[in-house]
C-alpha cells in the first residue's frame, strides 16, 4: 500500500534544509560580528591583535561607520529576499493537491517592474552618496597648523619613517602624538616606495593606502587614544611580505616631545663599545646603514642611530634583544628567510663586539 505522506515529509525536509543552509551562515556571521565590535586582544610587547571593528581614530571611525551602514542596508536586503524566498517555498511548494495544476501565470506587471527598478536605484544612490561623503572627508581633510609631517618609505621588507620638520629618521616603529578632537593634531603621511608596490595599513587607525614607485600618495592619522597599534604591508611585495610589519606608537603630547628630543640627539659614543664601532665602520655595514655622527651614511637599510629605542628588529620579525641581534647579524635567514640583509660571517669576537656596539645605540 502506497504511503501518501512520504512526498509531504520529503518536501518539508527539503524546505527546512534550504532554510537552515541560508540562515545558519547569516546567524553565525551576525554573532561573530557582535562579539568582534570593539573587542581587543592584547599581544605580548604591547598593542593588540589588529581589529577593524575597534576604531581608535576619527579616520578609522568614519570608515567603520560607513561599513556598518552599508552592512545594515545589505543585511536588510538579504533578510527581505531570504524571507520572501522562504515564504514562497513554504506557501507555493508542490503538494498532492496541486501537483497536476499549473500555477497562475503573470504576463507583465507595471507595478512589479517599477518596484524592482526604482528601489534598487534608490538603494545604490543612497550608498553612493554615503560613500562619496566619506571619501571627501578622508581625501580633503583640513590640515591644522599643529599637524605632524612624516614621510613613509616602503622597502623590501621594512619601513623607513622620516620627519622632515624635525630632522628625525627611524624605521619600522612610527611615533605620532595623540590627537584630541577638541585640539586636533593629526599626522599627515607622505607615502613613497623605494622598490615595488607596498600598502600601509594599521586597521585600528585607518584604511589601506598603497605605496607605488614613482608616485606620491597621501594619508593621515588622528588617533584619539595612546597606545601601540599594529599593522603591516597589505600588498604582496615579495618573499617576506608576511613579515613586513609595523608598529605605530601613539604618545601623549609630553611623551612625544620627549621622544623627539631623544631622537634628535646624535648617536651615543660609548667607549666600552669602541671595538664594536670599529668593526661596524670597517665592514659592509656602513654601505647599507646610517648612524649619525659616524662615517656610516647608507640608505639601503634602516637608520641605526637610536636602534635600541625600538622594541623590535627586522621590521617586527623579532624582539630587539641581545640574542635576537646576534642571530640577525650572524644569520638573517634564521629570522626572516628571503630578507636582503646579508649574513656578515664575522669572527666570534667581532660579532660579540658588534652586538655590544648595536646595544649602545640608544
Amino acid at each position: 500500500m502506497r504511503n501518501d505522506s512520504r512526498p509531504a515529509r520529503s518536501g518539508t525536509l527539503t524546505v527546512l534544509g534550504l532554510v537552515a543552509a541560508g540562515a545558519f551562515p547569516a546567524v553565525g556571521f551576525t554573532a561573530w560580528l557582535l562579539t568582534a565590535i570593539g573587542a581587543t586582544v592584547p599581544v605580548a610587547g604591547g598593542g593588540s591583535v589588529p581589529n577593524i571593528f575597534a576604531p581608535a581614530s576619527g579616520h578609522a571611525k568614519t570608515l567603520f561607520d560607513l561599513s556598518m551602514f552599508v552592512l545594515a542596508v545589505t543585511g536588510t536586503i538579504f533578510a527581505v529576499v531570504f524571507g520572501l524566498l522562504v515564504c514562497a517555498i513554504l506557501k507555493f511548494r508542490r503538494t498532492e493537491a496541486n501537483s497536476v495544476r499549473e500555477p497562475p501565470q503573470v504576463y507583465g506587471s507595471t507595478q512589479i517592474e517599477l518596484a524592482w527598478t526604482i528601489v534598487p536605484v534608490l538603494i545604490v544612490l543612497v550608498l553612493f552618496l554615503a560613500s562619496a561623503r566619506v571619501i571627501h572627508a578622508v581625501q580633503d581633510a583640513s590640515r591644522p597648523p599643529a599637524a605632524v609631517d612624516v614621510t613613509a618609505i616602503g622597502h623590501q621588507f621594512w619601513w623607513e619613517f622620516r620627519y622632515p620638520g624635525l630632522g628625525i629618521v627611524t624605521a619600522n616603529e612610527l611615533h605620532i602624538p595623540v590627537s584630541d578632537p577638541l585640539r586636533p593634531r593629526p599626522t599627515f603621511l607622505k607615502l613613497l616606495s623605494a622598490d615595488t608596490d607596498h600598502s600601509f595599513w594599521v586597521p585600528e587607525l585607518g584604511g589601506k593606502t598603497d605605496l607605488i614607485p614613482n608616485h606620491v600618495n597621501q594619508m593621515w592619522l588622528d588617533p584619539h587614544r595612546t597606545g601601540v597599534f599594529l599593522g603591516q604591508c597589505a600588498q604582496y611585495c615579495g618573499t617576506q611580505h608576511g613579515k613586513m610589519l609595523l608598529r605605530v606608537v601613539v604618545d601623549s603630547a609630553q611623551d612625544f616631545e620627549s621622544w623627539v628630543r631623544g631622537q634628535q640627539q646624535p648617536a651615543i659614543r660609548d667607549e666600552r663599545a669602541a671595538v664594536g664601532r670599529r668593526v661596524f665602520e670597517t665592514t659592509a655595514c656602513i654601505n647599507c646603514h646610517a648612524v649619525r655622527g659616524t662615517a656610516a651614511n647608507g640608505r639601503f637599510g634602516p637608520d641605526l642611530t637610536h636602534l635600541m629605542s625600538r622594541s623590535t628588529i627586522a621590521s617586527g620579525a623579532a624582539w630587539n634583544t641581545e640574542d635576537s641581534l646576534r642571530r640577525w647579524i650572524e644569520d638573517p635567514e634564521a629570522i626572516k628567510p628571503g630578507s636582503l640583509m646579508p649574513a656578515m660571517k664575522l669572527a666570534d669576537a667581532d660579532s660579540e663586539a658588534l652586538v655590544a656596539y648595536m646595544r649602545s645605540l640608544r
